[in-house]
Protein backbone atom coordinates (compact mmCIF):
# COMPACT_ATOMS: atom_id res chain seq x y z
CA UNK A 1 0.00 0.00 0.00
CA UNK A 2 3.04 2.37 0.78
CA UNK A 3 4.74 1.22 -2.10
CA UNK A 4 1.31 2.22 -4.17
CA UNK A 5 1.35 5.58 -2.98
CA UNK A 6 5.17 6.08 -3.23
CA UNK A 7 4.73 5.69 -7.12
CA UNK A 8 1.73 7.24 -7.77
CA UNK A 9 3.46 10.55 -5.96
CA UNK A 10 6.35 10.20 -8.57
CA UNK A 11 4.26 10.02 -11.29
CA UNK A 12 3.43 13.24 -10.18
CA UNK A 13 6.69 14.61 -10.24
CA UNK A 14 7.35 14.41 -13.91
CA UNK A 15 4.51 16.85 -14.90
CA UNK A 16 5.23 19.76 -12.51
CA UNK A 17 5.63 22.81 -14.47
CA UNK A 18 8.74 23.94 -15.64
CA UNK A 19 9.36 27.30 -13.88
CA UNK A 20 10.79 30.82 -15.93
CA UNK A 21 14.04 30.33 -16.88
CA UNK A 22 14.94 27.31 -15.85
CA UNK A 23 17.94 25.11 -17.23
CA UNK A 24 16.49 21.78 -16.60
CA UNK A 25 12.98 20.12 -17.75
CA UNK A 26 12.10 19.97 -13.92
CA UNK A 27 14.15 22.92 -12.39
CA UNK A 28 15.99 22.87 -8.76
CA UNK A 29 12.71 22.60 -6.71
CA UNK A 30 11.45 20.97 -3.31
CA UNK A 31 8.36 19.78 -2.03
CA UNK A 32 8.01 21.71 1.23
CA UNK A 33 4.98 20.36 2.46
CA UNK A 34 2.52 17.11 0.99
CA UNK A 35 -1.31 16.61 2.48
CA UNK A 36 -1.98 12.49 2.31
CA UNK A 37 -5.43 12.42 3.30
CA UNK A 38 -6.67 9.31 5.50
CA UNK A 39 -7.90 6.76 3.43
CA UNK A 40 -5.38 6.69 1.03
CA UNK A 41 -3.90 9.02 -1.67
CA UNK A 42 -6.37 11.21 -2.48
CA UNK A 43 -4.99 15.12 -2.12
CA UNK A 44 -1.82 16.32 -2.13
CA UNK A 45 -0.66 20.28 -2.07
CA UNK A 46 2.76 20.98 -3.28
CA UNK A 47 4.57 24.06 -2.04
CA UNK A 48 7.23 24.53 -4.35
CA UNK A 49 10.19 26.80 -4.05
CA UNK A 50 12.76 27.66 -6.39
CA UNK A 51 16.07 27.98 -5.64
CA UNK A 52 18.44 29.61 -8.49
CA UNK A 53 19.48 27.10 -11.26
CA UNK A 54 21.74 29.48 -13.09
CA UNK A 55 24.99 29.32 -11.10
CA UNK A 56 25.65 33.75 -12.14
CA UNK A 57 23.05 34.15 -9.92
CA UNK A 58 24.89 32.34 -6.82
CA UNK A 59 28.21 32.23 -7.84
CA UNK A 60 31.05 35.34 -6.63
CA UNK A 61 33.99 35.85 -8.28
CA UNK A 62 37.41 36.18 -7.06
CA UNK A 63 37.47 39.74 -7.73
CA UNK A 64 33.69 39.92 -7.07
CA UNK A 65 34.57 38.66 -3.50
CA UNK A 66 37.84 41.10 -3.21
CA UNK A 67 35.52 44.13 -3.87
CA UNK A 68 32.92 42.84 -1.42
CA UNK A 69 35.37 42.44 1.11
CA UNK A 70 37.19 45.45 0.77
CA UNK A 71 33.98 47.47 0.55
CA UNK A 72 32.57 45.80 3.81
CA UNK A 73 29.01 45.36 1.86
CA UNK A 74 28.82 41.25 2.35
CA UNK A 75 28.50 38.79 5.32
CA UNK A 76 31.63 36.04 4.22
CA UNK A 77 30.88 33.23 6.22
CA UNK A 78 33.95 30.71 5.76
CA UNK A 79 32.08 27.29 6.59
CA UNK A 80 35.27 24.76 6.87
CA UNK A 81 35.98 23.39 10.40
CA UNK A 82 38.36 25.63 12.64
CA UNK A 83 41.32 22.99 12.46
CA UNK A 84 41.38 23.83 8.49
CA UNK A 85 41.21 27.58 9.24
CA UNK A 86 44.15 26.58 11.72
CA UNK A 87 46.29 24.24 9.13
CA UNK A 88 45.83 26.02 5.86
CA UNK A 89 44.82 29.79 6.88
CA UNK A 90 41.51 32.52 6.17
CA UNK A 91 40.41 34.56 4.06
CA UNK A 92 40.56 37.92 6.05
CA UNK A 93 37.73 39.47 6.81
CA UNK A 94 35.59 36.05 6.79
CA UNK A 95 33.79 34.49 10.02
CA UNK A 96 34.52 31.20 10.70
CA UNK A 97 30.81 29.02 10.95
CA UNK A 98 31.37 25.63 10.80
CA UNK A 99 29.07 23.97 8.14
CA UNK A 100 27.34 21.53 10.66
CA UNK A 101 26.29 24.85 12.75
CA UNK A 102 24.93 26.88 9.99
CA UNK A 103 21.17 26.38 10.30
CA UNK A 104 21.57 27.06 14.12
CA UNK A 105 23.79 29.84 13.55
CA UNK A 106 21.95 31.73 10.84
CA UNK A 107 18.49 31.81 13.49
CA UNK A 108 20.50 33.11 16.46
CA UNK A 109 20.01 36.62 17.98
CA UNK A 110 22.39 38.69 16.61
CA UNK A 111 24.12 39.44 20.04
CA UNK A 112 24.82 35.36 20.28
CA UNK A 113 25.88 35.13 17.06
CA UNK A 114 28.68 38.01 17.68
CA UNK A 115 29.57 36.10 21.25
CA UNK A 116 29.60 32.97 19.74
CA UNK A 117 31.58 33.89 16.02
CA UNK A 118 33.30 36.68 16.68
CA UNK A 119 31.25 38.59 13.91
CA UNK A 120 28.27 40.37 12.56
CA UNK A 121 25.60 38.34 11.85
CA UNK A 122 23.71 38.67 8.42
CA UNK A 123 20.24 40.11 8.61
CA UNK A 124 17.94 38.40 6.10
CA UNK A 125 17.94 40.90 3.45
CA UNK A 126 22.06 41.30 3.57
CA UNK A 127 24.70 40.27 1.04
CA UNK A 128 26.04 36.74 2.45
CA UNK A 129 28.69 35.06 0.66
CA UNK A 130 29.71 31.09 1.74
CA UNK A 131 33.63 29.39 1.38
CA UNK A 132 35.05 27.04 2.05
CA UNK A 133 37.80 24.40 0.89
CA UNK A 134 37.02 24.03 -2.84
CA UNK A 135 33.58 25.26 -3.03
CA UNK A 136 31.31 22.07 -2.14
CA UNK A 137 30.20 22.70 1.58
CA UNK A 138 29.37 26.30 0.28
CA UNK A 139 26.66 25.30 -1.94
CA UNK A 140 25.25 23.38 0.86
CA UNK A 141 25.51 26.41 3.46
CA UNK A 142 23.93 28.62 0.37
CA UNK A 143 20.65 26.10 0.27
CA UNK A 144 20.43 26.07 3.80
CA UNK A 145 20.43 30.31 3.72
CA UNK A 146 18.03 30.48 0.68
CA UNK A 147 15.55 28.00 3.33
CA UNK A 148 16.32 30.31 6.14
CA UNK A 149 15.01 33.08 4.17
CA UNK A 150 18.18 34.59 2.82
CA UNK A 151 17.26 36.49 -0.07
CA UNK A 152 21.12 37.55 -1.25
CA UNK A 153 23.04 34.39 -0.61
CA UNK A 154 25.49 33.57 -2.80
CA UNK A 155 29.00 31.15 -2.25
CA UNK A 156 32.21 31.12 -4.05
CA UNK A 157 32.99 28.21 -5.94
CA UNK A 158 36.62 28.14 -5.90
CA UNK A 159 36.81 28.06 -1.96
CA UNK A 160 39.86 28.35 0.02
CA UNK A 161 42.27 26.68 -2.55
CA UNK A 162 41.23 29.37 -5.24
CA UNK A 163 41.78 31.94 -3.24
CA UNK A 164 44.81 31.12 -1.82
CA UNK A 165 46.28 30.33 -5.39
CA UNK A 166 45.18 33.96 -6.63
CA UNK A 167 46.43 35.58 -3.37
CA UNK A 168 49.83 33.82 -4.18
CA UNK A 169 49.92 35.31 -7.85
CA UNK A 170 49.37 38.76 -7.30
Amino acid sequence: MALRRCWRLTGLLPRLPVPPGSSSPVGRLTVSSFINTYGGFKSAEFQLRRFSSDAGNTDVSYERLKQLLADGKAVVVDVREPWELREYGFVPGSVNVPLGQVNTALQLDPEEFREKYDGVMPRRADKIVFLCLAGVRSKTALNTAAALGYRDAQHYPGGWQDWVEREQHK
